[in-house]
């Protein structure tokens, strides 16, 4: 297997970004339509934040759902495409912008109250450095929603160990090609990860899917400070 990292996950969603467009406004994923993205949403709205950043948005349907809920909101994502399909879908803010660019600086002049990556963080160094960043980025009283596959559901039949898994588009259709690997980590690494970042875990939710009842994705809101507390 050839080294896996950051480039190769770029690379893949360059040549997906058509395929996945297609599928998100078809609602051709069934974990997305039965359950993740009215948690994600749900969990957002709860808070009741003013402006949000959107990470890693893709073709930008979270960002135009919470817009159309009066929150202001800029989505960006570093595969140029899928930023320009954003923005031919209609209303909301989109920008390319890479990890890297957050963990130096950019945005640096603004505060969001709330900062969101819906199954973006693929990475190693780019999703550590980004996460030590946020508090940076976060109002005072704001929040970071992070949802992501579940550890232990995703673990399938490999080890429980931090490190890089081989991407898989099963299910997703023809079309989808060169499937972009991720880096897997425990529950555990994710509170250090938090807690090294001066982040405050509030809450943990755990979506379950209708059918099976098992553990669809998990939900992680964070925040700066200890004394907030959703609506």
């Amino acid at each position: 297997m050839n080294m896996l990292d950051d480039t190769q996950i770029i690379r893949s969603w360059e040549q997906n970004a058509k395929a996945w467009t297609e599928a998100i406004q078809n609602e051709a994923i069934e974990s997305r339509k039965l359950v993740t993205n009215q948690t994600m949403i749900d969990a957002i709205v709860n808070y009741k934040p003013a402006t949000a950043l959107d990470v890693g948005c893709g073709e930008g349907w979270l960002t135009r759902a919470l817009t159309q809920r009066s929150i202001d909101v800029l989505g960006v994502d570093i595969v140029k495409t899928l930023i320009e399909n954003a923005q031919k879908l209609g209303s909301g803010n989109f920008e390319v912008c890479s990890y890297e660019e957050l963990s130096a600086g950019r945005f640096s002049d603004r505060n969001f109250e709330a900062i969101i990556c819906n199954f973006s963080l693929l990475g190693k160094e780019s999703v550590d450095n980004f996460i030590n960043t946020v508090p940076s980025l976060l109002t005072p009283t704001g929040h970071l929603f992070i949802q992501t596959l579940h550890p232990l559901a995703s673990c399938e039949d490999k080890q429980y160990k931090d490190g890089w898994r081989p991407g898989s588009w099963d299910g997703f259709g023809a079309k989808f090609k060169n499937p972009a690997p991720w880096y897997f980590r425990t529950i555990e690494t994710w509170m250090r990860l938090f807690n090294k970042s001066g982040l405050v875990l509030m809450e943990c939710r755990e979506p379950l899917h209708p059918e099976t009842q098992t553990p669809i994705s998990i939900l992680f809101i964070c925040s700066t400070n200890l004394t907030t507390e959703g609506k």
